[in-house]
């Protein structure tokens, strides 16, 4: 007797759920104990979202869920349907790069690029409400997203430069820069 499992066992124990990911609604079928992080990395091909610690401890996989960040690897895919998933691969319209995005790339605030769409949609999550914040609110919303290449410093400026393109200039400015000892 085969104690491999069979297809039609496999498909039987899956569950069958309609998820709303980046605005569209789509059928798409996991094991029952999957985190959101792996259905959208596994089932959907949405590798954007980074797998990091696993413990909700890195920010890596922060995505907005009804608008509120969330860390999928701590969410289970159960528990989302009938909500509103936004990953980093829906911040774009098209070749149009969201402002956040723009100013990452201009400023150089992503250079691995792991932390990136974590800190991406943290950083969009805080926009949406604060048109213009600080620089210290900045750092307290990011706060649970590791870097362990930039020091943070272009992080805040890309941020800062995305809120004032986004509120057609009145964003706070940008804290002066630190010189070196």
């Amino acid at each position: 007797m085969s104690t491999v499992p069979q297809p039609e066992a496999e498909a039987q124990r899956n569950v069958h759920l309609r998820l709303r990911v980046n605005g569209e609604e789509g059928e798409v079928s996991f094991a029952p104990y999957k985190t959101l992080l792996e259905v959208l990395r596994e089932e959907l091909n949405l590798t954007g979202t980074k797998h990091g610690c696993e413990l909700g401890e890195c920010g890596a996989c922060a995505v907005l869920l009804d608008g509120e960040p969330q860390l999928s690897c701590l969410v289970l895919a159960l528990d989302c349907e009938g909500r509103s998933i936004e990953t980093v691969e829906g911040l774009a319209h098209g070749t149009e790069l969201h402002p956040l995005q723009a100013s990452f790339a201009d400023l150089g605030a992503a250079q691995c690029g792991y932390c990136t769409p974590g800190i991406l949609m943290t950083a969009k999550w805080l926009l949406e409400r604060e048109p213009a914040p600080s620089r210290e609110r900045i750092r307290e919303a990011i706060s649970g997203n590791l870097c362990r290449c930039t020091g943070y410093q272009q992080i805040f400026e890309a941020i800062e430069d995305a809120a004032q393109k986004m509120s057609g200039g009145a964003a706070a400015k940008p804290a002066p820069r630190m010189a070196a000892p």
